[in-house]
């Protein structure tokens, strides 16, 4: 599978640099989803979360995991909708557990299994890796995903 293969999912995400945490997309199915993101070295958020020790705040950990795990694969799920350009997306619920620290620079992936896609509210289990492939998060978010009429 080449980098470009899921291409027009990245095309389709609404979130845009500084808040898109999404590098690459490396599989995506009717129930998984799996992706990469590396964080920036030179991030503005690493100047005060810690000083003199930086650590990529869980809040974005949980982002990422979103990014890829619940709206990517939210996206995959709604392809055969005819107007995506008009996706709406939001969070409803996340309860995530916070193993292992992220530094500037590192590289993680994320893996989203699907747990329910029904009347437009999708769920799903996230699990988060650092590149030598230990667990830095795990949890469950859910959102809501779907088309606007307008």
């Amino acid at each position: 599978m080449t980098k470009n293969t899921f291409q027009w999912i990245l095309n389709r995400l609404p979130y845009a640099e500084p808040f898109l945490f999404v590098d690459e997309i490396l599989k995506v199915n009717e129930k998984s989803a799996e992706g990469t993101y590396a964080f920036k070295p030179d991030a503005a958020f690493y100047d005060g979360h810690f000083k003199n020790n930086p650590v990529t705040p869980g809040v974005l950990l949980t982002e990422c995991c979103a990014q890829i795990g619940l709206v990517s694969l939210g996206i995959y799920l709604l392809e055969e909708e005819s107007r995506l350009e008009n996706l709406k997306i939001g969070m409803s619920s996340s309860q995530m557990e916070f193993l292992l620290p992220v530094f500037p620079g590192e590289r993680v992936r994320v893996i989203s299994e699907l747990v329910y896609f029904r009347f437009h509210k999708l769920k799903c289990v996230v699990k988060m890796y650092n590149e030598d492939n230990k667990l830095v998060c795990k949890g469950t978010l859910a959102g809501m995903i779907g088309i606007s009429n307008e």
